[in-house]
């Protein structure tokens, strides 16, 4: 009987197939542990929130004066820089005062001539007066002597009134400013025929301080407006409303203007209301005619909440939809009716309450109805950047408080 031979190296390594293929039915038979993820989450609570509505419009000077002349002549001097600023009074232009200085000399000359009449008048009048008690002189003579005196008395009025009107003539031959401002390009030059009261301005002056903002806002968004003042969905602080202006190159304004008017009309064809607001214009940054974007506070919201717009996306119907959780910490889907976009948010008065904690972050990785681990932040409104919640106060509890220290990695800067 021949015995079979078995190399050692196999007698070894049986033992160890076999161990090697329990180990494997055991780690079938075993589940993988459950990860809860991992989410950040803003905690909601009722506040004001200012309402405010966008609106285009352009710059435009606050008072425009067309500076024409009021006697004819020749230009002999101009006395202002084109572009620069001018004080009401300032002389412009001076026209030739030759003419007129003349007639003001005539004048003159014919009110001393006038005057000079008025005591002999006088004097005969009161003699008459005098001698007629006497019966020395007849009815007729003293009714004519009045009637000198009263015509003396007359001519020293005309004069006076001719002698006035050779003045006004005679300063009108300097043209001056009549109104604060900035003097636009001048349409003659020295040696320039004018006439009084033509059709072609000499200059124009623009006040540009403090400076209008023309917007036009929708018929549509107007009755909103009215409607929501009216149920006392917002509120108003008194009646100046305060609006803020945005320029052409993105920069803001440093300037706060205030509402002044809007028209009573709205324009058939587009359907819009013009709006003026006025604003301060120490540093002439503003010029008429720039293209700006006002922001008007329509009013206050008072009660209201404001989801951040990372926290809310759309269904296929549409809607807006944002996860929150639970206090049992579980995830739930929910419809948000929101109203407009405030910043960073979104304006919302109804499907929320206050401590309600919505998801911002992490929101992928989860379902509806899944247990989830919740890390408390808050948001930047300036930046959009996600940072740790404060800690809590002494009547939370240290799980809470744990949770608000710990933040999902990624969301905090």
């Amino acid at each position: 009987m021949s015995l079979i031979k078995f190399p050692l190296s196999n007698l070894v390594a049986v033992p160890l197939l076999v161990l090697l293929a329990a180990c494997n039915q055991e780690s079938k038979s075993t589940p993988p542990p459950t990860v809860t993820p991992e989410v950040s989450a803003v905690t909601l609570e009722p506040q004001p929130v200012a309402i405010t509505a966008e609106l285009p419009g352009r710059t435009s000077a606050s008072v425009i004066a067309e500076v024409r002349p009021q006697v004819g002549g020749i230009i002999r001097s101009r006395n202002f820089r084109e572009g620069s600023d001018v004080k009401q009074g300032d002389v412009l232009y001076e026209i030739d005062p030759s003419f007129y200085q003349a007639a003001y000399d005539n004048a003159k000359a014919a009110v001393e001539r006038a005057q000079g009449a008025l005591p002999t008048a006088k004097a005969r009048f009161d003699r008459y007066a005098n001698l007629n008690k006497t019966n020395v002189i007849s009815q007729q003579d003293l009714d004519d002597s009045q009637s000198t005196y009263a015509q003396a008395q007359a001519d020293v009025a005309a004069a006076n009134a001719a002698l006035e009107t050779a003045r006004i003539n005679l300063d009108y031959t300097k043209i001056r400013a009549p109104i604060d401002g900035r003097v636009d390009a001048s349409t003659v030059t020295v040696g320039a025929l004018v006439t009084a009261g033509q059709t072609t301005a000499l200059a124009t002056i623009r006040k540009l301080d403090p400076i209008n903002v023309d917007v036009t806002q929708s018929s549509v968004n107007f009755l909103k407006l009215r409607h929501a003042l009216d149920e006392g969905r917002l509120k108003r602080d008194g009646s100046n409303v305060s609006v803020s202006l945005a320029l052409e190159d993105g920069s803001t304004y440093k300037q706060t203007g205030t509402l002044e008017f809007s028209e009573a009309t709205v324009a058939e064809s587009v359907g819009t209301i013009n709006v003026r607001a006025t604003f301060p214009n120490p540093d002439r940054m503003l010029l008429p005619g720039m293209y700006v974007r006002a922001t008007v506070e329509e009013g206050v919201a008072e009660n209201s909440y404001l989801v951040p717009q990372r926290a809310v996306s759309r269904n296929t119907k549409g809607e807006a939809t944002a996860k929150f959780v639970t206090a049992e910490g579980k995830v739930e889907d929910r419809v948000l009716p929101v109203q407009r976009a405030i910043g960073n948010n979104w304006l919302v008065s109804e499907g929320v309450k206050q401590g309600d904690r919505v998801i911002v972050e992490g929101s992928q990785r989860i379902s509806t109805g899944q247990e989830v681990n919740v890390s408390v932040v808050t948001i930047d409104d300036a930046t959009g950047v996600l940072r740790q919640a404060s800690l809590p106060s002494d009547g939370q509890s240290a799980e809470l408080a744990q949770a608000e220290k710990t933040v999902a990695t990624g969301a905090v800067e």
